[in-house]
């Protein structure tokens, strides 16, 4: 979700891209290409991508190396920490309370955590759900990016994020603006918690990863720094271009906004799903594409409710959202008649315009 404080601080902005024009499915040598040149080039160790066409065909690619001490292969198809790819799974599970009567888009958050927002310009009785998921809520961004680069390996409670957001200032008044930022999902898990009960994580994979078949994705529990299945290891580029290994990390501190771990497989097919309809009553799934412009991440980029649209070089949109944290970097998209990339690379930031160069590579394979 740039300087390495405002990237990190993002959690994950993401990249997204999709054409409208029909075609075969992409060319191995295209894909591979670009996974070549994000290591080559950009200085990513390891990328890895997975690319499935409208026929439903996938495949699978790696370059580089998984572990820059041992040079061991990259593992096909390795876990990830997805960071802000975690938001689209906190929206629909909101999403899906809506459809269900428990919650309402536009009711305010002092609806369901009476009390709990107040400070220098902001009031959750003036702050709406629907604001919080599209990024509208003119909250102050909860991240310490210093204190999680100092002690990644630290727990956080999620109200003691919170609090971290509440002593500061609001941004602007809701509604009046975009801007991206993680406390609007912090109080979305929240909201979800209050509600049915339960932890945030069991909710998503009740309603989520269990019933869509993500076999390689979960949200860690407290206390958990580990990737559980075969994975590379992930790096954090310092100023001087010197890569640290934060592979093992607590990522609390992204919680509801980004703490998951997934595989492009998994991610390709939770965008699968959620735009086949098979997550979100059809109203929901409207709700969630219906966009406000959000330039910072991008000419002609648009965000909905925890989803993002990017127009492409072919024409079309496509429809995502993508993620940083320290260690790991994914874009991706998924396109109206079904093709779908998830690329991911595993040094962040990246040098130069690694993140540009990744969502060009996205743009590459999907527009061939």
């Amino acid at each position: 979700m740039a300087a390495t404080v405002t990237a990190v601080a993002a959690a994950v902005v993401a990249g997204v891209l999709a054409p409208a024009t029909a075609s075969a499915g992409p060319r191995p040598d295209v894909v591979q290409q670009r996974l070549d040149a994000l290591v080559q080039q950009d200085g990513a160790p390891a990328a890895l991508a997975t690319v499935k066409d409208r026929d439903g065909r996938a495949r699978t690619y790696t370059a580089g190396v998984g572990d820059v001490a041992t040079g061991a292969k990259v593992p096909v198809d390795g876990q990830l920490r997805i960071a802000s790819n975690t938001k689209p799974f906190t929206a629909v599970v909101v999403l899906q309370l809506v459809g269900e009567g428990k919650v309402d888009l536009d009711a305010s958050v002092d609806t369901y955590l009476p009390g709990l927002v107040r400070g220098d310009g902001f009031d959750g009785r003036n702050i709406t759900v629907r604001q919080l998921l599209q990024h509208t809520s003119g909250l102050p961004e909860y991240v310490d990016t210093a204190a999680v680069l100092r002690e990644p390996k630290r727990y956080f409670e999620p109200r003691e994020l919170l609090d971290a957001a509440l002593v500061q200032k609001a941004h602007f008044a809701p509604g009046t603006q975009w801007e991206y930022n993680n406390t609007n999902y912090l109080l979305a898990g929240l909201i979800v918690q209050k509600v049915t009960g339960r932890p945030l994580g069991e909710e998503i994979t009740k309603r989520i990863v269990d019933r869509v078949g993500l076999r390689h994705t979960y949200f860690p529990a407290p206390g958990d720094m580990t990737i559980h299945e075969a994975h590379p290891q992930g790096y954090l580029r310092a100023e001087d271009g010197s890569l640290r290994n934060y592979t093992e990390l607590d990522p609390s501190w992204g919680w509801a906004a980004g703490a998951m771990v997934s595989t492009n497989t998994d991610l390709t097919r939770f965008f699968e799903a959620l735009l086949g309809g098979r997550l979100l009553p059809a109203a929901q799934l409207a709700q969630m594409r219906t966009t406000v412009a959000a330039d910072a991440l991008g000419t002609g980029v648009r965000y909905g409710l925890g989803l993002m649209s990017r127009p492409l070089s072919c024409g079309g949109v496509a429809w995502g959202h993508g993620g940083a944290i320290p260690g790991y970097e994914t874009f991706g998209g998924a396109t109206e008649d079904g093709r779908t990339v998830s690329l991911s690379v595993t040094a962040f930031p990246g040098k130069g315009g690694a993140s540009e160069h990744g969502d060009q590579a996205v743009d590459a394979v999907l527009c061939r």
